[in-house]
Parts: structure tokens; C-alpha cells; sequence
């Protein structure tokens, strides 16, 4: 049990870092205040989310340790459903509700999209 809780938190930490790196990288590509590095860092986590969750627990065999490493550590430190939030009040506070609307709109058909394309493509990878 503590393998497994080390393995976890050592991946959240990963998480974390990457996504604080990918997010700034995907503001640097706008002047825009729209927040659209939590919007690529939520999708992409929910592609791999949707692509390893399928490969690691149907194709690969992948200790439950591991796998939660990845899944929940890894991945959940990388995604951020909080700072979603955050910044989708912070819009709201600024009058920028075409904004906070965009941001929960596109965040919730982006992410369900690559859940939904990353178990796909797992499937077509491994030759379902």
C-alpha cells in the first residue's frame, strides 16, 4: 500500500510540473485572456486518460501500482479541474461572460471528444 501511494504522489507531482509547462506554453501562442492552456492541458489529459486508461487496463498487463501512478497520479496531477473552475469565476468577475461560457462549453466537448477519441484510438491500436 505505501508502494502504491508513493508511486501515486511521486506521479501527481510529474503532473503538475507538465501541466504548468504545457499550460504556459499554450498561452504563450495568444495575447488572448481567454485560458486556453488549462483548455489544451484538460484535453490532452483526457486523450491520455482515454487512450492509457483503455491500453494499460485492457491490452497491457500493467501492475495495479503503475497503473494507478499513471491514471491517478500522473494524469490527475496533470489535469486540473479546479483551476478550470477558477479561472472560469475569474471571467465571470471580469464581465467576460462570452468568455467563462466559451471556456465551460469548449472544455466539456473537447474533453469528452478526446476521452471518447483516445479509447478509440487504443482499441484501433491494439486492433478492435
Amino acid at each position: 500500500m505505501l508502494t502504491k501511494l508513493l508511486l501515486i504522489g511521486l506521479g501527481g507531482g510529474v503532473g503538475s510540473v507538465l501541466r504548468y509547462l504545457v499550460s504556459g506554453w499554450a498561452h504563450l501562442l495568444t495575447t488572448s485572456t481567454f485560458p486556453i492552456g488549462i483548455l489544451v492541458v484538460n484535453t490532452s489529459g483526457c486523450l491520455l486518460v482515454g487512450f492509457l486508461g483503455t491500453a494499460l487496463t485492457e491490452y497491457w498487463s500493467v501492475r495495479e501500482e503503475y497503473r494507478f501512478a499513471i491514471l491517478l497520479g500522473l494524469l490527475g496531477g496533470y489535469t486540473t479541474f479546479s483551476t478550470f473552475s477558477r479561472e472560469t469565476l475569474m471571467l465571470v468577475n471580469d464581465n467576460q461572460w462570452l468568455y467563462a461560457l466559451a471556456n465551460v462549453v469548449l472544455t466539456n466537448v473537447c474533453c469528452l471528444a478526446a476521452v471518447w477519441a483516445g479509447h478509440r484510438l487504443a482499441q484501433r491500436w491494439f486492433g478492435l
